[in-house]
């Protein structure tokens, strides 16, 4: 979650607010790219218990989410709540068989959904020199 957190707010305009339960959220302009959200009856591990521990991340679109969600490691996954959204699940333990690179990969591809089309041109001009 620190690697989380340092990611996220590298990025241009990016900014955290805590919920009162001690819940990040990383948005920028307002709109949220990354977010651990409460529990949910569609998000249960095997003996039904709901998940309190469940990171969203925003994905570019739904193909993008298919290619994660076949990501043999078993990282990424859905429920039926997000059906048909761009957003791939992450159990925050998981984070752990991310590594470093591609978790920034995936909070900067996140953040590339929500960022202002301005703000979004120069940074990736930045730092992929497209």
């Amino acid at each position: 979650m620190a690697d989380l957190d340092e990611l996220a707010l590298a990025l241009p305009q990016a900014t955290k607010e805590v919920s009162e339960d001690g819940r990040p959220t990383y948005l920028v302009h307002g709109k949220k790219f990354c977010f651990h959200r409460g529990r949910r009856p569609d998000a249960v591990d095997e003996k039904g218990e709901r998940l309190d521990d469940v990171l969203v991340f925003r994905v570019a679109d739904l193909d993008v989410k298919e290619l994660l969600l076949a990501d043999d490691r078993g990282v990424f996954f859905t429920t039926p709540h997000w059906k048909g959204y761009a957003a791939v699940l992450v159990r925050i333990p998981d984070l752990a068989r991310v590594g470093r690179d591609e978790l920034r990969d995936l909070i900067q591809e996140a953040w590339l959904t929500k960022a202002q089309k301005r703000v979004a041109k120069v940074w990736l001009a930045e730092n992929t020199g497209a």
